[in-house]
């Protein structure tokens, strides 16, 4: 065989290669290529009930840890989400919010189910055992500490950004907290497609 044949077939390989490899995304958020971090875990949900990440399989998960008591960063990243869900019209279908208490103490399915939906009504809030939620928050690297507050009680300091995981479930993409709805739709779009 010719060297210019071999040179021709070997540039066909690699063109046919390159068309099977799945497509490179670019993301608004920070892509997350780390298989040691996020993965499956079961909580119960607001409705008391055990459920379990895997159940979203399928969808785009946009996963969120925060508190029901906390002032600002949890519910403007909520009400972030909701307008994301506006913008994705019919799409909204192939996603599911999730919130994870990291104050398990205070945040009981009873008082998940008061605040999670009062956002959008498809958004699911979980809680569990301190050990569980804790086990949850070594997972996804997310760290929550009490703060005692002048006068009793307490609050609660946390990471604050959010992840995206793909419908197979995979954690694709870290959101900082404060991205607008528009970047958050346009790194949901990018799953979906």
């Amino acid at each position: 065989m010719s060297k210019l044949l071999k040179f021709l077939l070997g540039l066909c390989v690699i063109a046919a290669l390159a068309a099977c490899a799945p497509p490179r995304i670019d993301f608004k958020g920070t892509a997350i290529n780390d298989d040691s971090m996020g993965g499956s875990f079961a909580l119960t949900d607001f409705h008391g009930q055990p459920r379990s990440l895997d159940a979203y399989k399928g969808k785009v998960v946009a996963l969120f840890f925060g508190y029901t008591h906390c002032p600002d960063v949890c519910p403007t990243t909520m009400l972030e989400y909701a307008s994301v869900m506006k913008q994705l019209g019919e799409d909204a279908d192939k996603v599911q919010v999730v919130f994870v208490s990291v104050d398990p103490e205070r945040d009981t399915p009873k008082v998940l189910a008061g605040y999670v939906p009062y956002f959008d009504k498809r958004f699911v809030g979980l809680t569990g055992s301190p050990e569980q939620i804790e086990q949850v928050k070594k997972q996804y690297k997310v760290v929550a500490q009490k703060v005692p507050a002048p006068g009793g009680g307490y609050s609660v300091d946390h990471s604050s950004g959010s992840y995206l995981l793909d419908q197979n479930g995979k954690l694709r993409v870290f959101e900082a907290y404060g991205a607008p709805a528009a970047s958050l739709a346009y790194d949901i779009k990018q799953l979906l497609r």
